[in-house]
């Protein structure tokens, strides 16, 4: 989600309890558009990251640093200047605007104490970061803004510094039940489009969140509401507010799989089928959102081409496979021309020359059959065409029921690979699946001296709470080698029935598996599947020794012939991963 007002409010609460009151050790600006202030109170020192990215504003305390040029730019030198050693003496936000205001107190020239202002405006596309002096003019931005560019508010140097208009939204702080009701729940629009576009500083997930809570579909029109349910939707929002007033903050993060979804500073009601994990700090939210987002991003990115190869591969041997059942389905008739042909030859004897048609008894099931003929051939003759129809059909189908196969097979080897891509983490995961791409041919390897690829990629491996090691396989490759050569006879191994997804091994030491460790892998196994957004995914699980390899099968294809099954939700989130 993006940044909203109810967010700032936390992080305005979180920065008051941490750097107010703290003195400014270091300024530095990583990139054109970012700042990291170090800052030092109560013996412990804190980085503030602020970004003014059209693409990705930000706000947070971090523990990270990033590399600085050589040369600081000029704004940079600019605050160093100001207040390179001044003290934070408060942190703000007006109204639930997304705007962070910071007064600092600094000696001049002169040693004379004066106030200035570094003003962080979160807004899309227009955010900036904007240093002022006690009066509200501008002494410098991070960006310029010039008339030329804005029509609403230049922000240069020496000009007034002041907030732009908020396109006459309610101030969330001052909404009375009569407002809501009379005049926010009076638009013509959805009941959680009515609340986000007239108060300040509500995103449409928080607007959602209301609804939800107050038991209103927010897309009914408001129209539709009756006085009634417009009273309790008006009353639950004021109830988050208030929280909001008071600082009661939930940080929070919802996932879809491995991926993050939502965050938000209160807790997402809405999101009761997902996996939430709650943070101690907006701060530790933001970071990991936006840095395990950012992996999912890039691995999507990176991974384009794979995709794209293994997806047009799929597609055209799931075509080709439709075209073979058709052609298979149409040599169903194939034992019809054999009955005629044997028909025929023993009851067509009779025939007169020229006959189009013949009805006889059709001896396997007592039924009349009238069998087509050519009036220019004798019954024998028929019966011969109906035989060699037959015999061809017949050759047919016996070639296609291999050639069935071998489709079948391709496709589940590259729904394998689909599966493997999207839990694939790391360009290491990637190397792999391309190496397997191009085993198999669907990618042409490229000269490389000689030199063989290095595969470094390791399965992922957690611990159950009974402390038993499992072993999970990120592909292919890794599956056969966790099965074939990494697990003993007496270890456990677990997939998902039915479905491409990674084997799991759980090492047993020579010992009874508790039932915990026996659903914890069987969560993992669930989760590693194409089955992972389903509610629940059923799993086999059998001994390592009961696995058997078919010669020639493509890698991690297993059959086993005794095994135990399991219906499990596929949610790792209390798995402690190594």
């Amino acid at each position: 989600m993006a940044f909203d007002g109810i967010t700032i409010a936390n992080i305005v609460s979180e920065m008051n309890h941490t750097i107010t009151g703290g003195k400014i050790n270091k300024i530095a600006q990583p990139e054109n558009d970012e700042l990291i202030i170090t800052v030092k109170n109560n013996k412990q020192q804190y980085r503030l990251f602020l970004s003014a990215s059209a693409s990705l504003p930000l706000i947070y305390l971090t523990e990270n640093n990033k590399p600085s040029p050589l040369t600081a730019p000029n704004f940079c030198m600019l605050l160093r200047k100001h207040i390179g050693s001044g003290r934070i003496l408060s942190v703000t936000q007006p109204g639930l605007e997304r705007i962070i205001r910071f007064q600092i107190e600094h000696l001049n020239e002169l040693g004379d104490l004066c106030i200035k202002y570094l003003v962080v405006e979160i807004m899309g596309k227009h955010s900036n970061i904007i240093f002022t002096n006690e009066e509200n003019q501008i002494i410098d931005s991070i960006k310029h803004v010039s008339a030329h560019m804005s029509s609403v508010r230049e922000v240069l140097p020496g000009r007034p510094y002041f907030i732009p208009a908020t396109q006459e939204k309610w101030n969330p702080f001052e909404l009375t039940e009569e407002i809501l009701c009379e005049q926010v729940f009076a638009k013509p629009t959805v009941a959680s489009k009515a609340l986000y576009t007239s108060v300040t500083g509500i995103s449409p997930l928080i607007a959602e969140e209301v609804c939800h809570r107050a038991g209103i579909d927010g897309g009914i029109p408001t129209d539709g509401l009756s006085n009634l349910e417009k009273l309790h939707l008006a009353h639950t929002f004021l109830r988050m507010i208030e929280d909001i007033r008071s600082e009661s903050f939930e940080p929070n993060i919802v996932y879809k799989g491995r991926e993050p979804l939502e965050f938000a500073p209160v807790e997402l009601t809405q999101y009761q089928d997902l996996q939430v994990v709650s943070f101690p700090s907006i701060s530790k939210a933001l970071e990991t959102y936006y840095a395990e987002k950012n992996i999912v991003t890039k691995m999507r990115q990176k991974s384009v081409d794979l995709r794209k190869i293994v997806q047009t591969s799929l597609e055209r041997n799931v075509k080709k496979y439709q075209l073979q059942q058709k052609q298979m389905k149409d040599t169903e008739k194939k034992d019809k021309y054999r009955i005629w042909g044997e028909l025929l030859n023993t009851y067509g004897y009779g025939l007169e020359p020229g006959t189009k048609s013949f009805e006889a008894l059709n001896y396997y099931n007592n039924e009349m059959v009238t069998i087509p003929l050519d009036p220019t051939l004798s019954p024998q003759e028929n019966a011969k065409k109906y035989f060699d129809k037959y015999s061809k059909l017949k050759r047919t189908a016996d070639a296609l029921e291999s050639l069935l196969q071998e489709t079948e097979s391709e496709i589940q080897h590259l729904e394998s690979i689909a599966s493997s891509l999207d839990i694939a983490v790391s360009d290491e995961d990637l190397i792999q699946i391309k190496e397997e791409l191009i085993e198999y041919g669907y990618i042409r390897r490229k000269y490389s001296g000689g030199k063989k690829v290095k595969i470094t990629s390791k399965p992922f491996h957690y611990i159950s709470s009974d402390g038993y090691h499992i072993y999970v396989g990120k592909n292919n490759y890794q599956n056969e080698e966790l099965s074939f050569k990494f697990a003993s006879g007496n270890d456990w191994w677990f997939h998902a029935k039915g479905q491409p997804g990674s084997h799991v091994i759980v090492k047993t030491n020579g010992e009874e598996l508790p039932d915990r460790t026996f659903e914890e892998a069987g969560r993992l196994a669930a989760y590693y599947s194409k089955g992972r957004s389903a509610p629940k995914v059923e799993i086999d699980y059998t001994l390592k020794k009961n696995l058997r390899k078919p010669n020639g099968a493509k890698p991690g294809f297993v059959v086993y012939y005794t095994n135990y099954s399991l219906l499990i939700e596929p949610d790792i989130a209390d798995i402690r991963q190594l």
